[in-house]
């Protein structure tokens, strides 16, 4: 009997462990611990640097199963900032973002594939402008841990390069320097269940 009992606790907290491996959290938005941020050439001579201020975000984790890695990102093209508010209000027009035709943009993973003990590859789509396509994301996980106020946080940098052509932004008056964007992406997230 003892043993049976013993059998069946082993299993629960087996079953315990388990399930905290695989956790969601909620990207930290409020506390501004977050960024979508951009750059690309300036006609070829400097680099123009930007971000969106508005963006949401969930995403599970499990260091032991990454297959179960996912993320899901929306931003509102609205809350473009490039520092110069003429240029922001040019780049929200119909002759690039188009954010009142298009007010976000989703980004939606479909794999997580590590490529180090703290690098990966993060596959998905991006809609942007009405078009959705694939791309990928170099992914590093920057670290994990308890936080001050008895919440449980997970971060991560992401890096991509897309050519917003592709999503039928015209780029070509811009001049071929400016045919690319990079992407810079930092996420931290507060875990959901509040555990530690």
């Amino acid at each position: 009997m003892k043993k049976r009992i013993a059998g069946v606790l082993a299993a629960a907290v087996l079953g315990m462990a388990a399930q905290v491996d695989a956790a969601d959290y909620v990207v930290d938005k409020q506390g501004a611990h977050a960024f979508v941020q951009f750059r690309v050439k300036h006609l070829g001579y400097s680099w123009l640097y930007g971000r969106f201020n508005d963006f949401d975000g969930t995403f599970t984790y499990d260091e032991k199963d990454p297959s179960k890695n996912k993320i899901n990102v929306t931003v509102k093209i609205a809350s473009l900032d490039s520092n110069h508010a003429e240029r922001d209000k040019h780049l929200r027009s119909a002759d690039f973002l188009d954010a009142s035709k298009f007010p976000t943009a989703t980004f939606t993973s479909t794999a997580y594939k590590p490529t180090g003990e703290k690098t990966a590859e993060l596959t998905g789509d991006l809609t942007l402008h009405g078009v959705t396509k694939p791309i990928t994301i170099q992914v590093e996980h920057i670290g994990a841990g308890n936080d001050p106020w008895g919440g449980y946080r997970a971060g991560f940098e992401g890096r991509a390069t897309i050519k917003p052509e592709e999503w039928g932004i015209a780029m070509a008056k811009l001049g071929p320097a400016s045919q690319e964007v990079e992407l810079f992406l930092t996420v931290e997230g507060v875990r959901k269940d509040g555990k530690k």
